[in-house]
């Protein structure tokens, strides 16, 4: 591994998806880059949940390590 720590999570929608990742990595939004692999899809009539959302989050390295 080269130092670059990344998670794929998936979620109902896009935001639940960076919650979850959010939740394994334990950090702050503010300390990730989010890039969505896919967005949710919906279902019959509309109905949420067809296909989960996928996010790929990546640590964003500091400048300083602090």
């Amino acid at each position: 591994m080269t130092g670059n720590k990344f998670i794929e999570a998936e979620g109902k929608t896009v935001k639940e998806a960076i919650k979850e990742a959010l939740r394994q990595l334990q950090l702050p939004r503010k300390k990730v880059k989010v890039e969505v692999i896919f967005e949710e899809a919906k279902g019959l009539f509309g109905m949420p949940g067809a296909k989960l959302a996928k996010v790929r989050v990546s640590i964003i390295k500091d400048a300083k390590n602090t």
